[in-house]
């Protein structure tokens, strides 16, 4: 039986992959991969690693405190095992339902900074006509921006902006491609700029403070490798652009919600310093406010018009597949880590590779081709806290590489399936003119990483 959920496992990871191939959603594929991996769990013959395991040995104290000793040795080894299973799904779930409403709440406060305009704010201010010039502004842009936001959202904003500054379809395609690369980087070394750097930051493994000092550096060479070399190829040419950079009329309070919305979102980590509740409350708390000023700023509006400017229509934009596919993918590596498996496979990698550096490399490499939200679950289940301590350089690692990894292509993360959507970006294209680029980045940030660690320790 262990066999067949790894073949499911896998062949779900291949139907996620081929998602555009095959036109099949892959938050369907994640959500059904991930329910057939625990009807299946539930179903197994435990094996003996499994019954040897310190999670069934824990599960079995519990039930101690609530029967005798008696009881549990007449009770069939098949229905303590089904009982293990309900356990660590409703575990899973409850670890799972941390990190989807931090990402809804996260979500909905863009999406009401967008309603308003808010970004234009930030945008607008960009005017070079030079191609090297506009491409460092762009690129820093997007580096910071995405820190605080998230690199997806960002790259959406940042491709919007050169779809004004920037007629020439191939000149707009490479800053396009430029924009996953800065988008990522950005995202890496903040708790809330990549969804897998928030899934290490919720899980404990690593603290504000430490993973914005460890990758910070790494994450910017990351980024300044690739502008640079593609810097000397646009010398000597120049943009002619006729149109202005705006057009579009302001809204109320477009200042007011942008100000509060990134107020919302950097105050995260905050709050979650100084309260030690979890970050997902912090963050509700950031919609509520701007849920609040929404309401009162548009309170003169009939609610055909009002809607468009409160959470109730931004959470009607919000992209609820790929949530869901956060809980499918996550459930489905749930299932792989309460099995055991990842922390054999772990093992097996270890005796096979040794170098834990090695490893995680070639993670952040996979990550280009595999989505980095399962990788980075997968890895969070092989290795333990125990083992490995809140800001280890396991994790710190981990968080550059699968934040900064999907860069090499451009299917490879979520800000690039968003460029690759909105700008038709051909996949051999980005492979021919991109690739290299971002691979030399993310070589460059990992060398940088592994050398300032080396130094430090």
């Amino acid at each position: 039986m262990n066999t067949l959920i790894i073949v499911v496992f896998i062949i779900g990871y291949v139907l996620i992959a081929l998602e555009h191939p095959i036109k099949i959603n892959k938050t369907a594929t994640a959500i059904l991969t991930g329910v057939v991996c625990w009807t299946l769990f539930v179903f197994m013959e435990p094996s003996p690693v499994l019954l040897n395991s310190k999670a069934f040995t824990d599960f079995k104290d519990i039930l101690s405190i609530e029967r005798t000793e008696g009881e549990i040795a007449a009770t069939p080894t098949d229905e303590i095992h089904k009982e293990f299973v309900s356990y660590e799904l409703n575990e899973h779930l409850a670890a799972i339902a941390q990190i989807l409403f931090f990402l809804l709440g996260a979500m909905t406060i863009v999406e009401l900074v967008d309603a308003h305009r808010g970004f234009r704010y930030i945008t607008d201010r960009i005017q070079t006509r030079n191609p090297q010039t506009l491409l460092w502004i762009v690129c820093f842009v997007t580096f910071f921006l995405s820190a605080i936001l998230d690199n997806l959202t960002t790259s959406i904003v940042m491709v919007s902006l050169i779809r004004k500054l920037i007629p020439d379809k191939e000149m707009r395609l490479t800053f396009a491609g430029m924009i996953v690369i800065a988008a990522n980087a950005g995202g890496a070394w903040t708790p809330i700029g990549d969804v897998t750097t928030t899934m290490l930051w919720i899980g404990g493994q690593v603290s504000t403070a430490a993973i914005m000092a460890s990758l910070f550096i790494p994450s910017l060479i990351c980024l300044l490798v690739p502008v640079i070399v593609l810097g000397f190829r646009l010398k000597g040419k120049t943009l002619q652009i006729a149109e202005p950079p705006h057009t579009t009329s302001e809204v109320k309070g477009g200042r007011l919600m942008l100000f509060l919305g990134v107020g919302a979102l950097v105050s995260v980590p905050v709050f979650k310093t100084l309260t030690h509740l979890p970050p997902y409350l912090g963050m509700l708390c950031g919609l509520g406010i701007l849920w609040v000023v929404s309401e009162v700023l548009h309170s003169g509006l009939d609610d055909v018009a009002k809607k468009n400017y409160t959470v109730a229509g931004a959470l009607s934009r919000v992209d609820v597949p790929s949530v869901l596919f956060f809980l499918g993918i996550l459930l489905a590596v749930g299932s792989l880590e309460s099995m055991q498996l990842l922390n054999q496979f772990a093992a097996y990698l270890d005796r096979t590779l040794g170098d834990q550096r090695i490893i995680i490399t070639l993670i952040g490499v996979m990550s280009a081709i595999v989505d980095n939200v399962p990788l980075v679950a997968a890895s969070m289940g092989m290795y333990s806290l125990a083992t490995y301590p809140t800001d280890h350089m396991i994790w710190e690692y981990l968080a550059y590489c699968a934040g900064t990894g999907g860069s090499i292509l451009i299917i490879g993360s979520a800000a690039g399936v968003a460029v690759m959507g909105m700008e038709k970006v051909d996949f051999i294209w980005y492979l021919k003119k991109i690739s290299v680029l971002a691979l030399l980045g993310y070589l460059g940030g990992a060398l940088v990483y592994v050398i300032t660690h080396n130094v430090n320790t």
